[in-house]
């Protein structure tokens, strides 16, 4: 049997991926054991593919700065010195360095890595209790998790696809070599491999799959999950038919429904939102977790009892009805007290409850996401039967309280977009792949950076310096070489 090793030449060694498996598994592997003999039989790749999921909850990506980041660096975040601990100054005044970047990179490699590893190890291991068909639903959640992983990289170290697709994006790599040195792919080859990864686990996957032995199921992949992913990274890519083409998939699946009006007060924080509604994938959150984030966790950092420093910035809450709009007054909350500046946190992570600081789910696809994802398609060409923009917004609009309209603008879709996605780290990549500038006019600590013009070499985030230094054929991003 092949001896492939847990780490990748790009990011430092781990043990077999599953550190963190804790809450997520219904039965902890041992750590001790060697590769060899954890990927050699079904229930150790089972194992090991439950661990991918695992990273999801690391204070580097979605158990806080994916999320966090991306909201202060877009405008619907503020800084304010009154509740100003310092944490997420460098995203909200744009101000990377090769030293001081984001640390996803790290997380997606060494997602990728377990990702390969497992892969190529999954030949012959049909037995008597193991179907082809057991083995490739691995396969699958393998794939979709290396494609999540290379779209969440490219999204954050490269120029977006629809302004650049040739430019520099990060490296592809399918099989673990320790000893390899990846250069950087063009943004164009990594959506491709993402696009290869996704239609090949689409292809595989029992359309039944539901990954057994785990507390939440939203927190893995299926069918749907798939599906709905294509449809977001067709969306990037301005592939507006078959962005169009997916979201329906999901949405006529008939698994999920709108969240309405009255219900949605309450969707925020639920231990397991397994019991309908719009959620098709999140990461699970948990205390017990190995990678929980304690004090910086997200429900820690966007709390006003908390740290308090993720606020909301008054242009997003001036988009708003703020009478009737039920993503206003329940999707945002203040506090009377150490709040001298009448600032609001966004309510979408409450905490479970469980102690202080506390872990929350972070929803990662729903189903309003597919809707404005078919919304804007068919705005830009796509057509499917029966359906208009306009009907994809109204369902959103008449679930928050509010009435239909009869057209949509660009500019209508865009802000209902902004509305309803926000803090669930979508504004800045929205903006980018519009190619659109970042205008800020609630901005505090200073105007550095403040607005963010397009094109402009921000837009695409430092490679690491420590990657950079172990790998020399790795490229800086321009803007960032002398710094």
């Amino acid at each position: 049997m092949k001896k492939i090793l847990y780490h990748i030449m790009l990011v430092p060694s781990i043990v077999l991926g599953l550190s963190g498996c804790g809450d997520f598994l219904e039965r902890e592997p041992k750590l001790t054991q060697s590769n060899e003999l954890t990927l050699s039989n079904y229930t150790g790749l089972n194992d090991a593919t439950a661990g991918l999921y695992s990273y999801l909850q690391q204070t580097g990506w979605y158990g806080q700065s994916w999320v966090l980041d991306a909201e202060m660096s877009s405008g619907n975040g503020v800084k304010d010195n009154a509740r100003n601990s310092n944490r997420l100054v460098t995203s909200y005044n744009w101000s990377y360095s090769p030293d001081n970047t984001s640390g996803i990179w790290s997380y997606c490699y060494v997602v990728c890595a377990a990702a390969n590893n497992i892969i190529d190890n999954l030949d012959g291991k049909e037995t008597d209790e193991v179907t082809t068909q057991d083995l490739n639903n691995l396969k699958a959640e393998c794939l979709f998790m290396r494609a999540f992983s290379l779209f969440h990289c490219v999204l954050t170290y490269a120029q977006p696809y629809s302004y650049a697709p040739e430019s520099l994006g990060v490296p592809v790599v399918l099989h673990t070599d320790p000893e390899g040195q990846p250069a950087r792919e063009t943004v164009a080859k990594v959506y491709e491999q993402i696009v290869t990864d996704l239609l090949e686990a689409e292809s595989i996957i029992d359309p039944e799959y539901v990954r057994a032995g785990i507390t939440d199921t939203k927190a893995a992949v299926n069918i749907d999950v798939i599906r709905a992913f294509l449809s977001r990274v067709y969306l990037h890519m301005e592939n507006w038919q078959k962005a169009a083409d997916y979201a329906t998939l999901v949405i006529g699946s008939g698994n999920y429904q709108m969240w309405t009006a009255e219900q949605y007060p309450d969707v925020w924080g639920q231990d397991v939102a397994g019991n309908g509604g719009e959620v098709i994938f999140e990461m699970y959150g948990s205390i017990n977790n190995y990678d929980n984030g304690s004090w910086e966790d997200i429900s820690y950092i966007t709390d006003y009892d908390g740290s308090g420093d993720a606020m909301v910035s008054n242009d997003l809450l001036a988009l708003y009805d703020q009478a009737n709009d039920i993503r206003y007054t329940a999707g945002f909350k203040t506090t009377d007290e150490s709040n001298p500046n009448g600032r609001m946190w966004t309510a979408k992570y409450p905490g479970k409850g469980q102690r202080v600081p506390d872990a929350n789910n972070v929803i990662i696809l729903r189903l309003s996401e597919m809707h404005l994802n078919r919304a804007e398609a068919i705005q830009n060409g796509a057509t499917i039967n029966g359906v208009t923009a306009e009907d994809d917004i109204n369902i959103i609009r008449t679930n928050r309280g509010l009435t239909a309209i009869g057209s949509a603008t660009q500019t209508d879709l865009r802000n209902e977009r902004r509305r309803e996605l926000a803090w669930e780290g979508f504004h800045q990549y929205d903006l980018a792949r519009w190619n659109e500038p970042l205008d800020r006019t609630d901005f505090t600590l200073g105007s550095t950076n403040q607005d963010i013009p397009f094109p402009n070499y921000r837009w695409a985030l430092p490679i690491p310096q420590r990657e950079l230094n172990v790998n020399g054929n790795l490229v800086q991003n321009e803007g960032y070489t002398n710094n």
